[in-house]
């Protein structure tokens, strides 16, 4: 039996793996849990685990340039519509997506999957380029913050890093900044009066925006150490059915009514809005069934600069999940 590192946050659809209900056939698991950006820069940067949730953005890029410790399975752990992760400050006249043109933007870093999905939207909605715009890169709340694997960009992109002492939150609460791009509301979102969304109605925007194109942006997803796939054929499938399985027991608990698993008094009511607008396997994993979406990023980091042309998706994924199939 295979003794495993597995680093990931702990989420539902995670927990079963961890409480034992869901388990990688052949192996026996040693789990690693924080924050998703420490435990990517432990991966990116040290390749510390043998299997570990990644930003699929810097998954792609480090691909791309073929300097990648992980191949990945098609298991999505984290994906987010993001709309609702553009804060403008009110007094600088951005009255619309439009109005960013021209304005110093901070994103904590520029190859984040949250940014380079907003940078796609307000490109292919709002006629926004990456060039449109003065970017600026560090931490939204901690000062310091370095990019988790270097990178360069195509010419005409603007991106500079602040001040070492500086943070994304605090040069937005003093209007140094127009807007930051964030998976988070900075910290003077509801403090500072100044500060709002671009899009208060969040939600139904992403919803006209899902029934659109048909995307729910994908943010993780989960590598395996290439070695170990070329040691071990059988790794992948085996781990993409764990966490399948782990993934199906958090989606039936959210219909429970008896006894509610969470804390909100109407969920099953709202599963069951989210599946008349999204389908019932609205959390899905797979290749085939998240193409568009693979597709989509890809040619958003492009516009980017962060990848040169299309990475196959033979490259990104184990072969033998690429299969159009379920547990």
């Amino acid at each position: 039996m295979l003794e495993l590192s597995l680093a990931c946050q702990l989420t539902d659809r995670t927990r079963a793996l961890v409480d034992g209900k869901a388990a990688v056939e052949g192996c026996s698991i040693n789990f690693v849990h924080g924050p998703a950006e420490e435990l990517f820069q432990r991966a990116f940067r040290h390749g510390e685990f043998d299997i570990s949730e990644l930003s699929l953005g810097t998954h792609l890029m480090t691909t791309a340039r073929g300097q990648s410790r992980y191949v990945a399975i098609p298991v999505f752990l984290s994906r987010s519509f993001r709309h609702s992760a553009i804060y403008v400050r009110d007094d600088c006249g951005i009255d619309s997506p439009q109005a960013l043109k021209g304005r110093k933007v901070g994103v904590p870093d520029f190859q984040q999957t949250a940014g380079i999905w907003v940078r796609g939207m307000l490109h292919d909605e709002y006629g926004i380029t990456s060039r449109d715009v003065q970017w600026v890169t560090g931490g939204l709340e901690q000062s310091g913050r370095e990019a988790r694997v270097p990178y360069e960009l195509a010419p005409g992109i603007q991106v500079q890093p602040i001040g070492a002492n500086e943070t994304l939150a605090a040069l937005l609460d003093a209007g140094e900044i127009d807007a930051v791009i964030a998976p988070k509301p900075p910290s003077c979102f509801g403090r500072n009066a100044q500060v709002r969304r671009l899009f208060p109605e969040y939600r139904a925007a992403e919803e006209a925006w899902f029934a659109k194109t048909g995307l729910f942006p994908l943010m993780h997803v989960v590598g395996i150490r290439r070695a170990l796939v070329e040691q071990h054929p059988w790794l992948p499938v085996n781990v993409y059915a764990a966490f399948c399985k782990s993934r199906d027991i958090a989606l039936g608990e959210l219909t429970i009514m008896d006894t509610l698993r969470a804390m909100h008094p109407w969920l099953p009511a709202e599963i069951e809005r989210v599946r008349a607008i999204m389908g019932q396997d609205f959390w899905r994993y797979g290749v085939a069934e998240n193409r568009a979406d693979l597709d989509a990023l890809q040619r958003y980091a492009k516009h980017d600069g962060l990848i040169d042309g299309e990475v196959p998706i033979e490259a990104l994924f184990a072969a033998s999940t690429l299969d159009r199939f379920r547990f």
